[in-house]
């Protein structure tokens, strides 16, 4: 799957028109959504940029917060999942931090800001870190995790009209080298072809994390691989816009619901950028889904109804976070009514393995 396509021009250099001929000329350019063009904003100010953390090279290798839960992983084992937060606190560090800086240099255009974005990623990139074999489940997820944050923060620099990366170009070429290297490991990872009752949110999340990275590295064979994942999303979203293998979390079904449709909805809005009509596979799945998951966040009586089990809405409360799937949803499908008026009420929505600041992105200003 190592097959990078370098045709495109990157956005953050400047070259004389007609200078690309032959198979460039005709390679189609991979695009984010037109909000990533956007300039960063000039108010300048100040930034305290701390040490990056310690890259992370050895073995992906951590326990589940659901470690002794049954077969529906709906139970979360406090020890397990303290030590989880404990072994996973320099991914949880460098995901937070870069996000940060890189969502303060777009809202000030900070210079300190910027080169603090900068020195992080390329501290993780010289390192090649996030390369290490990943020893379980759990490791698995946090590479594709961390990937879908690093990749969806960086777009911002790297296709903003501001043209940040043009100070930085060996910089920019390693990071995007290294993240290109991650999602190698990540469709190798989270197969197309395992057993569609094995295909859940982690696929849908990886897949994600491979369509950021195929954007920023403009790799149609990483692209292409994304979209293969969503259209599976797309046949398992049954004619009531439930999601079966998540219906089989019971006591967390809604929630689950709700975290698989929140990379499905970014993965729509990149194929809408480049062309492609994700949102109408399956006879509109994604309508149906969000639709089913809104209108169990509005009421969890009707995911008790489905499963059987009264819902624990643990975090759904935060919606700006939970919900911010609600902005590349609604750029791309539409959104009017209630479904208007409750992302127009939590903005600004942020998630960090969305890349941050999606209202930036998204919200019509």
């Amino acid at each position: 799957m190592n097959i990078p396509i370098r045709c495109r021009v990157a956005p953050w250099l400047t070259l004389a028109a007609g200078l690309l001929s032959g198979a460039c000329a005709s390679a189609q350019t991979l695009m984010p959504p037109p909000g990533y063009m956007h300039p960063a904003t000039n108010k300048g100010g100040s930034y305290d940029c701390p040490a990056p953390p310690p890259p992370f090279t050895a073995t992906l290798d951590f326990p589940s917060k659901y470690e002794g839960s049954g077969k529906a992983r709906n139970v979360v084992n406090d020890a397990a999942n303290t030590r989880y937060k404990t072994m996973t606190q320099p991914l949880t560090d460098m995901e937070k931090g870069a996000v940060k800086s890189v969502d303060k240099f777009m809202s000030t255009g900070n210079a300190a800001a910027l080169k603090c974005a900068i020195d992080w990623y390329t501290s993780w990139a010289s390192a090649n870190a996030l390369l290490g074999e990943a020893a379980n489940h759990t490791g698995r997820s946090l590479r594709k995790w961390t990937l879908g944050t690093l990749s969806g923060a960086w777009l911002k620099l790297e296709f903003s009209s501001t043209k940040p990366l043009a100070a930085y170009p060996q910089q920019a070429e390693l990071v995007q080298t290294w993240l290109g290297k991650i999602a190698d490991r990540v469709v190798a990872e989270w197969p197309e072809t395992d057993p569609v009752e094995k295909i859940n949110n982690h696929y849908y999340w990886a897949a994600w994390s491979v369509m950021a990275t195929s954007v920023a590295t403009n790799r149609r064979d990483l692209f292409d691989w994304s979209t293969k994942m969503y259209g599976i999303f797309a046949n398992q979203v049954d004619a009531e816009g439930y999601l079966p293998n998540e219906l089989a979390r019971e006591t967390r079904a809604l929630g689950y619901n709700n975290y698989a449709i929140t990379p499905v909805a970014m993965m729509a809005a990149f194929g809408k950028a480049n062309g492609v009509d994700l949102a109408g596979e399956g006879g509109g799945a994604l309508k149906r889904a969000a639709d089913r998951t809104l209108t169990g966040i509005a009421d969890p009586h009707v995911f008790e109804a489905k499963t059987g089990k009264e819902q624990d809405l643990e975090g759904l409360d935060q919606q700006d976070s939970k919900l911010a799937w609600l902005e590349p949803y609604c750029w791309t499908v539409g959104c009017d009514g209630a479904t208007a008026q409750k992302a127009a009420s939590i903005r600004p929505m942020k998630n960090r393995r969305l890349g941050g600041n999606l209202s930036t992105l998204f919200a019509a200003p």
